[in-house]
C-alpha cells in the first residue's frame, strides 16, 4: 500500500483520475437516460402501430386461430314426421290419489336421492322424502291416496322389506292404482342371471355399454322421442340389464355392451341388452318401472319424468309446451376486437331464420347501452351499423345509457335522465321503445331491490317487465323464481353456459366437449326440457369472435327437437310474464332475502344500505299476553333499540305478516336507522305481536333474519281469548258488542262471516303447539325463547334477568331498580325520577268482567287437544317447568267438572 502523505510521480494525477471518474459517471448517467426515453419512445411507437392493426379486419383475421364450430348435431328422425300418439296418460284413477311422490331413500344424503330430489324441485312436482327401513308412512287421507308415484331409490329394499310393510305398500298400490319406480343400486358384487326376489326377472351387473336406443312402441313415451341412437359410452361401468322371463315385462330402453364380443346364435355380435324395463302389472296387478342405472345418463332423466306421468295416470305430467326467448345484453358494449363485424351480423340473420323454422316467429332480442354505439374499429362500428339497418328485424329492450348499474344511484332524477339519454338514442336510431320490457346491467337493483329503479323504469320506459338470475340466488338454478314488485313482473333469468368472456371455442372453460355436454343432454337441454318459460342472457360477445352463441342454440334447439317431442315457441317478454305468473300465481308475493347472505348480492346493493340496520331478535307474540309491557322493559336496556314507531300501528310494523310486506326491505329497514356517529353496538328489536299465528311469517322470518332470536309469551288460551274479546269490544266493534263472548267462541261454520272472523281470531292464537311447530320448521329451539305470560306480570325482574341470558346481551341491566310494582295498576311499572312510576296506557291492565263459567268449560275443552301437544312440544325441546296456568288447564278437577 502507498503512504498518502508522499506525493507520488506527476503530482497532478490524483486530481486528473478524480474529474475523468466523475465525468464518465455523468456520461454514463445521460446514456442511461437516454437509452431510457428511447425505449419508452419505441415503446409507444409499437403500441401504437398493434394498435392500429389490431382495428384492422385483416389483422382479426390473421389471428384467428380455427374454424368455427358449427352445429353438427346427427339426428335421422330431425325432418321426419312425427307420430301422433295419444300418449297423455290420463285415466280415471288418476282421481284416487293426489298428484305427489313417495321417495324411499337410503340415506337423507345419498347422491341417487338428491338427484331424484332436486329433479322433482326442478320440475316444481311435489315429493316426500322417506328413509327405508322405517315403517310405512300414512298412505291415505280419508278415501284417497296421498301419493300417486312410489319411488325406490335401491330397488333391492323394495325386496327386501318386512312382510308386513311390503303387503301394506303393496296393497295401496292395487287399490289406488299407484305405481312404482325403481333403480338397481351398482354393487361389488357382479350377477349374472341372478332372479330378482318374487319376480320372473333376472339381472345381469356391473356392465360398461353404449349406444342407448329407445323402444318407440312403449306407451311410456311422451314428453321423449324414440328413433334416434345416443352413440358413445354410457356414463359408469356399473350398469344392470334385465331378462324376463313373462310377458309382463316390456323393455323401454336398450343399449349394447362396449367390448367386442364374438356373434350370438343368431348370429348377432352385439345384441341389445334391456337397461330399462317396464313391468305392466300382469304378474302382481302393480306397474313398475325398473332402472338398470341411476340419473348420470341424460336420457334416464327424461324418461324418469314420463315413467312419473305414466304411472301416475297422467297427474304428474309436465306440459309439452315450451317458450324461449334469447336476449343479447349490450349489442353496442363491449372491448375494441371483440365486438359484432358485418359478416357476424349477417351470420346472425341467417341463423335467426333458421331458427325461426323451428321455432315460429323467433326473434333475438337485442338489449342496447347507446353510449357505446360506435366504440370499436372501424370494421366493427360498420357491425353497429348494419344491426341498426336491421332493427325491424329483431325486438329490442334497453339497458342504462352508460351501461352503469342503478344501485349507484342515490338520486332518482340523475337515474332518469340516463335512462331518457338511452330513450332519446332509440328513437333517434329507429329503436322500438314499446316494449315494456328492460334489463339492468348486470341485474343491479332488481334484487336486492333498489327502490328508485322501479320507479325510473315505470317513468321513463313504462317497464311492466324485467328478468334477473338473482333471485333469489344465481344457484342452484332449479330455485330459481318470479315475483312481482311494484306492478313489476320479475321473470327468472337462465343461463346457458356462456358470458361475456366465452368467445373464443378453444378458451371455454373444459373445452368444446364441456359446451357440447350442455348441449346434448346437460345442463341447457335439462334447462330447456324443466322450465316451461326460458329467458336465456347472453352477451354481444357470444356472436363475434367463434359466434358460440349461435352454435349454441342452433345445437341445443336440434338436440331437444330430435330427442322430445316439446313444442318450441316463442312470445314477447309481456306476454311470456302473463303466462308465467297463470302457471304459478303463488310466485307474486316476493320473499325477501338478506343481501349480506349472498356476496353476489352485496356487489349489487346500495353502498348506502347495511344489514346492522336489521334487528337482531323479535317479540313475536301473540296477542293479549303481555308483548307490549315486555317491549316497555326492553326499551329501559341502554344498549337495546327499538324500531321507530309507525303512523298507523305504533310501535308494532306489522312487516312480515301484512301488505306493509309488499313495501320491500328498504321500508323496513328505514325504521332501523343507523347511527354512524355511535360506536357502540345496538341490539335492534322489533315486537309484532301478530307475527305469532300469521301462516307465512316463519318463512318470510327466515328469510331475512335467518339468525334471529325469537321471544314468545304465552299465557291461558282461554284468558287469552277473552281478554281479545274484551280489547276489541272496548275499541267499538260491532260484532263483539252485538253477541257475547260465549256467542262468538261457540259460533259454528255456518254463522255470519264477521262473527267467524271475530270467533277465528279468538281462538286460533291459542293453539300454541301447533303455531310453535311452524315456526320451528325454520328456526330451532335454542332460538326461541318462551316467557310464561303470568311470570312476566308476577316477577318481571326475573324474567328479564332470563330473558338477557338467552340473548346475550351486554351489559348486565339490573331491573331491579328500574321496575316497582304498582298496587292501582295491578301490575309493575318503570321508576322515574324521584319516587314516581310510570305505567302503561289506559287500554293495558282494564279490568272487565269475569269470563261465565261455561265459556271456561268450553274454551278448556276446545284447547284440551292443543294444550295436550303442548306439553309434549316443551319436554320434546327441553322445557322442564310446566307453566302452571298450562297445569291448571289439564287439570282432572276441570275435566271432571265437565
Amino acid at each position: 500500500m502507498c503512504d498518502d502523505s508522499k506525493p507520488l510521480l506527476g503530482g497532478n494525477k490524483i486530481p486528473t483520475i478524480r474529474v475523468r471518474k466523475k465525468t464518465s459517471w455523468v456520461l454514463k448517467a445521460s446514456t442511461l437516460r437516454k437509452c431510457v426515453v428511447a425505449v419508452t419512445f419505441f415503446s409507444v411507437i409499437l403500441i401504437f402501430i398493434y394498435s392500429r392493426q389490431t382495428r384492422s379486419p385483416y389483422f382479426t383475421n390473421f389471428i384467428h386461430r380455427n374454424i368455427r364450430p358449427e352445429p353438427n348435431i346427427r339426428c335421422g328422425v330431425m325432418n321426419s314426421p312425427r307420430i301422433i300418439q295419444n300418449h297423455d296418460h290420463k285415466t280415471d284413477a288418476r282421481l284416487r290419489s293426489y298428484p305427489k311422490v313417495l321417495v324411499f331413500v337410503e340415506t337423507m344424503y345419498s347422491k341417487l336421492g338428491r338427484d331424484i330430489a332436486e329433479l322433482l324441485v326442478h320440475t316444481r312436482i311435489k315429493y316426500k322424502i322417506e328413509v327405508t327401513g322405517k315403517s310405512v308412512p300414512v298412505l291415505t287421507n280419508l278415501d284417497k291416496g296421498r301419493y300417486g308415484v312410489i319411488v325406490f331409490e335401491n330397488f333391492t329394499k323394495y325386496l327386501q322389506m318386512d312382510n308386513w310393510n311390503r303387503e301394506l305398500l303393496d296393497k295401496y298400490c292395487r287399490e289406488y292404482s299407484v305405481g312404482i319406480i325403481g333403480f338397481i343400486p351398482p354393487e361389488e358384487e357382479t350377477y349374472v342371471g341372478a332372479q330378482l326376489k318374487g319376480f320372473p326377472l333376472f339381472i345381469h351387473s356391473n356392465l360398461k355399454l353404449k349406444n342407448a336406443a329407445l323402444n318407440a312402441a312403449s306407451q311410456i313415451l311422451r314428453l321423449t322421442r324414440a328413433g334416434e341412437t345416443a352413440w358413445g359410452e354410457l356414463p359408469g361401468n356399473d350398469w344392470t340389464i334385465f331378462q324376463a322371463n313373462h310377458s309382463t315385462y316390456e323393455p323401454l330402453e336398450w343399449a349394447t355392451r362396449n367390448d367386442n364380443l364374438p356373434r350370438n346364435e343368431s348370429g348377432m355380435r352385439n345384441p341389445p341388452l334391456s337397461t330399462v324395463i317396464q313391468d305392466h302389472g300382469l304378474f302382481d296387478n302393480i306397474q313398475r318401472v325398473i332402472f338398470g342405472s341411476g340419473l348420470r345418463f341424460w336420457l334416464h332423466r327424461l324418461l324418469f319424468l314420463d315413467s312419473l306421468s305414466y304411472l301416475s295416470h297422467g297427474q304428474l305430467s309436465l306440459s309439452l309446451e315450451r317458450k324461449f326467448l334469447v336476449d343479447i345484453d349490450d349489442i353496442f358494449v363491449g372491448e375494441m376486437g371483440t365486438r359484432m363485424r358485418p359478416d357476424d351480423v349477417k351470420a346472425l340473420i341467417a341463423t335467426q331464420e333458421r331458427l325461426a323454422s323451428m321455432v315460429p316467429g323467433f326473434k333475438f332480442n337485442l338489449g342496447f347501452s347507446g353510449k357505446y354505439y360506435h366504440h370499436g374499429n372501424s370494421e366493427e362500428d360498420r357491425g353497429d351499423d348494419l344491426v341498426l339497418e336491421n332493427v325491424d328485424k329483431f325486438t329490442w329492450f334497453s339497458h342504462m345509457w352508460n351501461h352503469q348499474q342503478p344501485h349507484l344511484y342515490d338520486n332518482l332524477t340523475l337515474l332518469m335522465e340516463d335512462m331518457q339519454l338511452n330513450r332519446n338514442f332509440a328513437k333517434e336510431k329507429g329503436i322500438p321503445v314499446d316494449s315494456g320490457y328492460s334489463v339492468s346491467p348486470h341485474h343491479s337493483g332488481v334484487y336486492p331491490v333498489h327502490e328508485i329503479l322501479y320507479t325510473a323504469w315505470k317513468k321513463v320506459w313504462n317497464v311492466r317487465v324485467t328478468s334477473t338470475e338473482e333471485y333469489p340466488h344465481l344457484r342452484p338454478a332449479r330455485l330459481r323464481r318470479g315475483f312481482i314488485h311494484r306492478n313489476i313482473m320479475v321473470l327468472p333469468r337462465q343461463t346457458c353456459g356462456l358470458f361475456t368472456h366465452t368467445m373464443l371455442i378453444d378458451r371455454y372453460p373444459g373445452g368444446r366437449e364441456k359446451l357440447d355436454e350442455s348441449i346434448q343432454g346437460g345442463e341447457l337441454f335439462q334447462t330447456i326440457v324443466y322450465n316451461p318459460i326460458n329467458i336465456f342472457m347472453t352477451h354481444m360477445s357470444n356472436y363475434g369472435n367463434d359466434r358460440l352463441g349461435l352454435y349454441t342454440f342452433e345445437s341445443v334447439i336440434k338436440f331437444v327437437q330430435c330427442w322430445t317431442n316439446i313444442k318450441l315457441s316463442t312470445a314477447p317478454p309481456l306476454q311470456l310474464a302473463e303466462n308465467y305468473f297463470k302457471l304459478y300465481p303463488g310466485e307474486s308475493d316476493p320473499v325477501w332475502g338478506n343481501p349480506c347472505d349472498d356476496h353476489r348480492h352485496q356487489k349489487i346493493w346500495s353502498r348506502n344500505k347495511s344489514c346492522d340496520s336489521l334487528p337482531k331478535f323479535l317479540v313475536i307474540g301473540p296477542q293479549k299476553t303481555g308483548t307490549t309491557a315486555l317491549y316497555t322493559f326492553l326499551s329501559l336496556h341502554q344498549t337495546i333499540a327499538s324500531n321507530l314507531p309507525s303512523p298507523t300501528t305504533f310501535e308494532e310494523i306489522q312487516f312480515f305478516n301484512a301488505h306493509n310486506y309488499l313495501r320491500g326491505l328498504d321500508w323496513y329497514m328505514d325504521f332501523f336507522p343507523v347511527d354512524s356517529n355511535t360506536s357502540t353496538t345496538r341490539y335492534y328489536f322489533e315486537k309484532s305481536a301478530t307475527y305469532f299465528d300469521g301462516e307465512l311469517v316463519p318463512k318470510r322470518v327466515h328469510a331475512l333474519l335467518p339468525r334471529a332470536r325469537l321471544v314468545t309469551i304465552l299465557v291461558s288460551p282461554a284468558k287469552r281469548a277473552y281478554s281479545w274479546y274484551q280489547h276489541v269490544k272496548a275499541r267499538g266493534d260491532v260484532i263483539a258488542n252485538n253477541y257475547s263472548f260465549h256467542q262468538v267462541v261457540t259460533a259454528s261454520d255456518t254463522a255470519p262471516k264477521a262473527l267467524r272472523d271475530l270467533r277465528n281470531r279468538c281462538l286460533n292464537p291459542g293453539k300454541y303447539a301447533q303455531h310453535l311447530e311452524r315456526w320451528m320448521t325454520y328456526f330451532p329451539p335454542q332460538s326461541i325463547h318462551i316467557i310464561d305470560g303470568e311470570e312476566l306480570k308476577n316477577n318481571p325482574v326475573e324474567v328479564m334477568n332470563e330473558l338477557q341470558k338467552f340473548l346475550k346481551i351486554t351489559p348486565f341491566f339490573n331491573y331491579t331498580e328500574h321496575l316497582r310494582f304498582d298496587p292501582k295498576k295491578g301490575f309493575y311499572c318503570q321508576v322515574i325520577k324521584g319516587d314516581h312510576t310510570k305505567c302503561l296506557g289506559r287500554s293495558k291492565g282494564r279490568h272487565y268482567p269475569p269470563m261465565e263459567e261455561k265459556s271456561l268449560k268450553h274454551l278448556q275443552r276446545y284447547y284440551l287437544s292443543h294444550n295436550t301437544a303442548l306439553v309434549k312440544l316443551f319436554k320434546k325441546i327441553g322445557i322442564r317447568i310446566i307453566p302452571n296456568w298450562l297445569k291448571e288447564d289439564l287439570s282432572d278437577k276441570n275435566d271432571k267438572e265437565d
